[in-house]
């Protein structure tokens, strides 16, 4: 395999140990500057340059995108993707990781835990809104802050509203965001590689410190994290859009709630405290896809026209609650359930003697006239739940994820 790892920091930690896994195990790699591509377009033949020379055939890209760089990384990447070389994270799984409003919004929709969170502009919503999220104290977060960087604790009312409003003074965006008490300056980081999650570390703060992240002085631990904590890992990931991630979680009361998903994660802290080669299972996972690659469900099976892929709940008093999907004659009208949801549970190509059962949701793909002529009426969407019935309305989205 021929290798590109994407990254302005050669000598980092991570890029070095992503450079050697992939080294020891045979394949060809290369270091390549972000910033140093040049993206050509032209009818049926998108191109890369790199340093004014076109860009050799590589077999997959790793792409470690910082924050300050991440509009024009995302492109490069996208300009991979067409190319038709594999990407172990791609560019739409990264900008939506890189943007906290964004990732929670999408999160949330999936029911995934999450600390309670607000965003707003108006001076005059601050106090209403930290009061939906239980009062204070609070933690304050600028959208787009890493490593712990914009990350604020506020002891009392008075005190939050002066630093959002000292914040959006200086043109910052702000999320306000629950206090969880119970997992003050510890969190719980799960690295995840494709379905797995092959390493997990508790970070620790020390002294007065609030924030766990190894950059602000903390201590970590290695953890065997329960299959509750790993599945919202490895859900959370692809909810995303991403294959590699490192996901933060706190350990709340109620479970794992997931402050962040990390495209770039570092693997010095937790190749240290674990002492496993991370490194070399995201090698060995990309070597695996290029031989066998996922295909990216919403392009492909959307291209065939009247054709699409939707995503339909079924609610208490269905009709549909109680049937198996034989029985609810969708195959017969050309649609094809690819995976059911059911609460935190994944059954991807479910049998057609499976019943369903109230909350249910149903990714599927057919023929959208088909799926339209279901649909009596069209109905006022409810608030809660975001989705909407089976046998009265259909999402307009055209795929799971955002």
């Amino acid at each position: 395999m021929k290798l590109a790892i994407l990254s302005c920091s050669p000598h980092s930690y991570s890029t070095r140990r992503l450079r050697e896994a992939a080294e020891q195990r045979g394949h060809r790699v290369k270091v390549l500057n972000t910033l140093k591509f040049a993206i050509d377009l032209e009818r049926g033949n998108p191109d890369l340059y790199y340093r004014q020379k076109q860009l050799s055939d590589y077999d997959a890209v790793l792409p470690r995108i910082g924050a300050s760089i991440t509009y024009y990384g995302t492109a490069v990447v996208r300009q991979f993707q067409e190319m038709d070389v594999f990407c172990a994270n791609t560019a739409h799984g990264i900008t939506n990781s890189r943007d906290k409003l964004r990732s929670l919004q999408i999160l949330s929709r999936h029911h995934v835990g999450i600390p309670r969170t607000t965003y707003v502009r108006d001076k005059k919503d601050v106090l209403p809104a930290i009061e939906r999220v239980g009062g204070a104290p609070v933690i304050i977060k600028l959208i787009e802050g890493t490593q712990g960087i914009g990350v604020l604790l506020a002891e009392s009312v008075n005190q939050a509203a002066s630093i959002i409003e000292l914040l959006q003074s200086q043109k910052q965006n702000v999320l306000i965001q629950k206090f969880v008490a119970e997992s003050k300056g510890r969190d719980v980081r799960a690295f995840v590689v494709g379905d797995q999650v092959v390493a997990g570390m508790r970070r620790v703060a020390q002294g007065q410190e609030f924030r766990s992240n190894v950059h602000r002085g903390g201590m970590a631990e290695q953890v065997d994290l329960d299959e509750t904590y790993r599945e919202t890992a490895v859900r959370a990931t692809q909810i995303l859009g991403l294959r590699v991630a490192g996901v933060d979680m706190l350990e709340g009361k109620d479970g794992p709630q997931v402050m962040e998903v990390n495209s770039s994660p570092g693997l010095e802290g937790i190749e240290t405290c674990t002492e496993l080669d991370i490194a070399g299972a995201v090698v060995d996972y990309i070597a695996a896809q290029v031989d066998f690659p996922e295909i990216d469900v919403r392009q492909r099976l959307t291209v065939s026209r009247g054709y699409g892929v939707n995503e339909i709940y079924v609610p208490e008093g269905s009709k549909f609650v109680g049937q198996t999907i034989l029985d609810t004659q969708l195959r017969e009208n050309d649609i094809n359930v690819l995976t059911l949801y059911r609460g935190n549970k994944v059954i991807p190509n479910p049998k057609g003697s499976r019943v369903l059962e109230p909350g249910d949701k149903l990714l599927c793909f057919g023929k959208l006239e088909a799926m339209r002529s279901m649909i009596p009426a069209r109905t006022r969407r409810k608030r809660r739940p975001v989705v909407q019935e089976l046998d009265t309305a259909l999402h307009d989205d055209l795929a799971v994820t955002d």
